[in-house]
């Protein structure tokens, strides 16, 4: 074994591209209405996979200059994906691949790769002190039909060889991206072509792995039958060899390739309902080296595999699909699993929580989507209501004074007055939220009118859905049923749509506000199966309050973003002794607070007593005092712990 440090546990090599997945689900991809986008690719996918299992993973592949390879660039990091070998591209566009669900058996495939970033990669793209400090390398059979890549996927073996790494092929057979079927064919998986066989088979040497499904078996070994080509296969290298099987599990074999397929290593496969097979060989693959990397044996390899392949059966999507190593022991782990995986809730939580955008040990919001009250004060004053959308984009300026770029500062924004504002949101770093209510409505009541998943699909995936109710755990049956029916299609919404969701409870007025009064109506949303991603809770100076809310969170869902304090109007004095009360707790994250902030600025400014320049420093100071109270009341906390 080389002396060079070994930093990562292996590096894929290959397609990189955006997957468009059609929405609609047992129809063709002609009426298909709307797309979701997710990265893909086989490399990269299992990359992506390894990942989130624990290994240390690298790619290697080219991305366009353009939103596409942006995209990709941001996925790669937020996987924690090393993605030092994955060159720009000046000249080519990033790959796309559109895919569906037409039913059990069929799942259409359009490939978008006519002269693409990945396929363009070279040799010379290769970093090769990068590439020996990986234990092993991963290469793609796709990406042979391309001689450059070919010729790159070489070189890279070589060197991880001559470093002492292992090498994996995952065979990986599109017969359309070898010219073998029409480009409305990309579904099939199998065409026979000695030609094609010959260039699988010159990379056989270097290899210590070799996976692949029946299909893919057949066309590297070159024979009629699984079997045979098996057989074809073990002359030509001493590679394990991993058979993929569907529902029947795997086979692996490490020696001589005995009389019968069924006589190798078995690993059955999970009784669960396939919903898409696409993603689900670099789910395996993943799960295969998450074991055999860190010395398990084939077996236990094999079945973390094929755990891991029926997770991703069960979902929508490929790298999004990939478990986390968390849920991977939940499904080897549970004894009952449901046919329909996707039905598990833990299992859906589990991968939900894991896998956000950001996590946050301190969270600051300027909260600016009030609309009723901004309104009132227009008319109030004599100005017209549409200078609020200029008022709303100079706060944003203000939140960007005081954070300076500090992804730990947000800002919740309407969609009505704040619409500029939200665009302009988009380009910075902070936490951004919005409202979804209608303002005081008791019951609930959601803007747009309508089904709410309809009114969340225009929404940017990156902004937090916030909901503000009006309840109270002791609120007549009817009303109280008619909330909480609201709020789990909401849930629901946010999830299929993939957006966090922010809960917000105010007590109505005169009714009783005890110590565990919000911690209640906590507790009934989770035994409802409400999950919020965070809760917007008022500020209270007693600590008991704090100490019920985070109990129930940690109770029922540990995972959770944490706790937001709101301002209710109240005086700065008055939420900096809630800031004090909450600061002990862990999963009080920091504040979201609105009119203390900006109410008598924006007065000043729609009455002319101060220019766009005033109104910005003096949001920036009114917010500064509350940042800083905050973060001060954090600190003695910490100082004291």
């Amino acid at each position: 074994m080389s002396q060079l440090a070994q930093t990562l546990d292996f590096i894929a090599l290959g397609r990189s591209c955006v997957d468009l997945y059609g929405q609609q689900v047992g129809g063709r991809l002609e009426d298909m209405a709307s797309f979701a986008k997710y990265v893909g690719g086989s490399p990269t996918n299992t990359a992506i996979g390894g990942a989130r299992l624990g290994l240390r993973t690298g790619l290697i592949s080219r991305v366009g200059v353009d939103h596409m390879g942006r995209f990709i660039r941001e996925k790669l990091s937020h996987e924690r994906v090393d993605h030092t070998g994955v060159i720009d591209d000046p000249h080519r566009l990033s790959a796309l691949a559109i895919l569906g669900i037409r039913d059990r058996e069929r799942f259409p495939l359009l490939f978008y790769r006519e002269n693409c970033a990945d396929m363009a990669l070279t040799r010379a793209d290769l970093d090769e002190a990068w590439i020996k400090s990986a234990r092993a390398l991963v290469i793609n059979g796709t990406h042979l039909s391309q001689p450059g890549v070919f010729d790159a996927s070489k070189v890279a073996a070589d060197w991880i060889k001559v470093a002492g790494g292992r090498v994996v092929f995952d065979i990986d057979y599109r017969p359309v991206l070898w010219g073998l079927t029409a480009p409305d064919m990309g579904e099939n998986r199998f065409v026979a072509s000695p030609e094609v066989t010959a260039r699988l088979q010159s990379i056989l040497p270097a290899c210590d792995l070799v996976v692949g499904t029946e299909e893919e078996i057949r066309i590297l070994g070159g024979a009629p039958t699984v079997l045979d080509s098996l057989r074809a296969i073990r002359e030509r290298t001493s590679a394990v060899i991993v058979c993929k099987r569907g529902a029947l599990g795997c086979v692996a074999f490490d020696g001589p390739i005995p009389d019968a397929i069924d006589d190798g290593i078995r690993a059955p496969g999970l009784n669960v309902e396939v919903f898409n097979v696409l993603g689900a060989g670099d789910a395996f693959m993943a799960g295969f080296l998450r074991g055999w990397l860190r010395g398990e044996t084939l077996e236990t390899s094999c079945r973390w595999a094929n755990a891991c392949g029926a997770i991703v059966v069960s979902r929508h999507s490929c790298s999004a699909a990939m478990p986390y190593w968390s849920e991977l022991r939940h499904v080897l782990e549970q004894g009952d699993l449901p046919y329909r995986l996707r039905d598990d809730a833990a299992l859906a939580q589990a991968h939900w929580a894991q896998g956000r955008l950001r996590a946050y040990s301190d969270l600051k919001v300027l909260a600016i989507d009030h609309r009723v009250q901004l309104a009132d004060l227009a008319l109030e004053v004599g100005v017209d209501p549409s200078c609020l959308a200029r008022f709303k984009e100079l706060t944003l300026h203000a939140v960007d004074h005081v954070a300076q770029g500090d992804a730990r500062f947000g800002i919740l924004l309407d969609g009505e007055y704040g619409f500029d504002a939200l665009a302009a949101s988009s380009e910075s770093p902070y936490w951004v939220g919005r409202p979804v209510e209608v303002p005081k409505s008791r019951p609930l009541r959601f803007e747009g009118g309508g089904d709410i998943a309809t009114h969340l699909l225009e929404w940017p995936a990156n902004q937090v859905v916030k909901c503000l109710v009006l309840y109270h755990p002791d609120d007549e049956p009817d009303l109280r049923e008619a909330q909480e029916a609201q709020l789990l299609r909401l849930f629901d919404a946010c999830r299929k749509l993939g957006h966090e969701l922010l809960l917000e409870i105010i007590l109505p007025t005169g009714m009783p506000s005890e110590e565990d009064t919000v911690a209640r109506a906590m507790r009934r949303f989770y035994e409802l199966g409400l999950r919020p991603d965070w809760w917007k809770l008022e500020p209270d100076p007693r600590r008991a309050y704090w100490q019920h809310a985070e109990a129930v969170i940690a109770q029922y869902d540990p995972g959770c973003q944490g706790i937001l304090l709101l301002g209710l109007s109240a005086l700065p004095d008055t939420l900096i002794q809630s800031f004090h009360a909450a600061a002990p707790f862990a999963m009080v994250k920091g504040f979201a607070v609105g009119r203390t902030i900006f109410y008598d600025v924006a007065r000043s400014w729609m009455l002319g007593e101060i220019d766009d320049g005033g109104a910005v420093d003096a949001l920036a100071a009114n917010f500064r005092v509350l940042v800083d109270a905050w973060d001060s009341a954090r600190n003695a906390q910490r100082l004291t712990a």
